[in-house]
């Protein structure tokens, strides 16, 4: 289960340092927003991707210790029943947060529960094989390392989906979580996809703009989904999550017909560029 609420988890990204004219911005937005919410207990992962349209969830992170810091926001650490803990934060003057805190730990306890969880991740890669099988594209392989005649052996990991279609492969990594996925295995599954023969081709609900770059510079696309997207017998609970703590989730039967044209127009351009490349030849 992805651990939505480890408030050190970008440590080793952004140490403490001499704030840049990034994070001086962000800073005074994030104490603007809880100047302006006195009566409000919010979360790490919440405000990361509240934020993340104008700052990288590490950059909001390092932000929201040195607000703590200065004494302008509290904090504290609360253990999930479902396992893992949530940082909690608070404005300084929030004197009676203890009723907020608890309904809020409530509901995060709620979607975050294994069985929940295991459920949303599930549903994505259920929800991409739909799409693409929708789209024509022919499925050549499913939770595997190896591809014709190579096999990946330098680590443990593994692509989710291999898809071809108009002659062209993709090792397919779907991430239907709130937060990034590890850059480290962002870097692996691309260096797979080069050893495999395949293009990348990441499908998650958001990465920061510079992976994104790197991905595009390896031949690669990322179709960036936006929402979380629940089980359809989750509605309620994708509701819930949306309007109690305004985070980007949904429901959706299908993946819409939009979202996968982003990629298809991607891939058909592709294929134009090759054929004609070989024409010329």
């Amino acid at each position: 289960m992805e651990d939505e609420f480890l408030f050190d988890e970008y440590e080793f990204k952004e140490e403490m340092r001499k704030p840049d004219p990034k994070g001086i911005k962000a800073r005074k937005e994030l104490e603007g927003l809880f100047d302006r919410s006195k009566e409000e207990v919010f979360f790490s992962r919440q405000l990361e991707v509240w934020f993340e349209d104008k700052y990288y969830h590490w950059v909001t992170n390092r932000v929201i210790r040195e607000i703590i810091a200065s004494g302008h926001m509290l904090t504290e650490e609360r253990n999930l029943k479902t396992g893992g803990w949530i940082h909690l934060l608070w404005h300084k003057n929030y004197r009676y947060y203890k009723r907020s805190a608890a309904k809020t730990v409530k509901i995060v306890e709620e979607y975050a529960d294994p069985n929940i969880a295991g459920a949303i991740g599930l549903h994505g890669e259920m929800m991409v094989l739909e799409a693409f099988a929708r789209s024509q594209f022919v499925l050549m392989g499913k939770n595997t390392k190896s591809y014709k005649e190579k096999e990946w052996k330098r680590t443990n990991h593994d692509l989710d989906f291999i898809f071809e279609r108009d002659g062209q492969s993709y090792g397919v990594e779907v991430k239907n979580t709130l937060g990034y996925m590890e850059h480290e295995e962002l870097l692996t599954k691309i260096e797979m996809c080069a050893f495999l023969g395949l293009r990348p081709l990441f499908v998650t609900r958001m990465l920061p703009k510079s992976w994104i770059y790197e991905i595009n510079e390896k031949g690669g696309f990322a179709l960036i989904m936006k929402y979380q997207l629940y089980p359809w017998t989750h509605k309620k609970l994708a509701e819930k999550v949306a309007k109690m703590l305004n985070l980007p989730v949904d429901a959706p039967k299908v993946i819409e017909e939009g979202t996968i044209k982003r990629f298809l127009d991607w891939h058909r351009k592709n294929v134009k560029s090759k054929k004609n490349s070989q024409k010329t030849k």
